[in-house]
């Protein structure tokens, strides 16, 4: 069966009902890609780089002629691969450019009675795309609180309510302190998370608010793109606050339980902010199951490093809620009403 071409913007409707599949090799693969693709390499990484180099010394014939002789003898394996995967004998394809790669796999995958929409562009198409999206104006509106302040949960439930939500944090697979990593799995490297955040941008409405909570412009090893972090700072905000007693068991709740050796890790990571005596005293704690002694240790610190956070946005900017003693359903039904009061959004 011949191949169809597809433009990006035909590309996002059909990827709701095809599977996607990138022809680049395993390391371009892992650097980044088209979230949900699957990926077959035609050439894998040691003979790209092979191929690669013969292209920049020896010109574009010698290297064609090294590619199929490295590459050849697999292309039964490539073919009963996809047939494995893709039974349905019908997905999309892409490489780095809509080149030759790609091409290529059409071309194997057709002679096994496949039906092909090649990406036009290949994966720099959609990048592009991706890399200009995230640095677009959106109407954010911004969840603040001190640590403990339950602000991940709250956003749950507010999308659970309907409202346009981004969890930063879970896209990134962190949740932004010294102990943000544990439990978590692999972060993605920062040109997938933009790519992550893209997509989710995408399907929101710019006329409504997008909720976004609080963050630094790093949350664990990926930096924020600079116009999105940018927005942060300058939108309006709702800071919501809780009791020491009830940031202190939302905190236990989340790590109390998690690996002794993790936590201590986590610790000895701030020991030059924390100090040697409260570093010792938060060791001590952890070791012996003291949860609340080691968390309020901490929360000195973190309290200490939001206050000059908060510094960071316009005061005329910020809303103070209170949402101490309340149920969880009350606290959501409170952030909606100041919501909708607020300047600043669009609703």
């Amino acid at each position: 069966m011949a191949e169809v071409t597809l433009s990006l913007d035909q590309f996002w409707t059909l990827r709701q009902q095809l599977p996607v599949v990138d022809a680049r090799s395993e390391g371009e693969f892992e650097q980044s890609h088209i979230p949900g693709a699957v990926n077959i390499p035609i050439l894998n990484n040691s003979e790209r780089i092979t191929v690669g180099t013969l292209y920049k010394t020896a010109g574009a014939e010698k290297a064609t002629l090294k590619g199929f002789e490295l590459v050849g003898p697999r292309f039964h394996l490539i073919q009963k691969e996809a047939l494995r995967k893709f039974p349905a004998k019908k997905l999309i394809l892409y490489c780095w450019r809509g080149g030759m790669r790609s091409q290529i796999l059409s071309w194997l995958l057709t002679m096994v009675g496949f039906e092909i929409f090649r990406l036009e562009g290949g994966y720099k198409t959609y990048r592009s795309f991706t890399f200009s999206w995230v640095r677009k104006p959106f109407p954010i509106l911004i969840l603040g609180g001190s640590t403990g302040a339950g602000k991940t949960v709250l956003l749950h439930q507010l999308k659970a309510r309907g409202e346009q939500v981004i969890d930063l944090e879970g896209l990134a697979n962190h949740k932004g302190s010294s102990f943000g990593s544990i439990g978590q799995a692999p972060q993605p490297t920062v040109e997938q998370f933009e790519n992550l955040l893209a997509e989710e941008l995408r399907e929101m409405n710019s006329n409504q608010a997008i909720w976004v909570e609080n963050e630094s412009r790093r949350i664990g090893r990926i930096i924020l793109p600079d116009d999105f972090y940018a927005q942060m700072t300058e939108s309006p905000r709702i800071e919501v606050e809780k009791s020491e007693a009830e940031r202190i068991g939302h905190i236990a709740s989340e790590y109390a339980h998690l690996d002794q050796e993790e936590l201590l890790a986590a610790v000895l990571r701030l020991h030059k902010r924390l100090g040697g005596d409260r570093t010792t005293q938060a060791l001590e704690a952890i070791r012996a199951g003291e949860s609340e002694v080691w968390i309020t240790i901490l929360l000195g610190y973190y309290d200490k490093t939001y206050e000059f956070d908060l510094q960071r946005h316009e005061p005329s900017k910020t809303i103070r809620l209170d949402l101490a003693g309340k149920s969880l359903k009350e606290q959501v039904d409170l952030l909606l009403h100041t919501k909708s009061k607020s300047n600043g959004t669009s609703d």
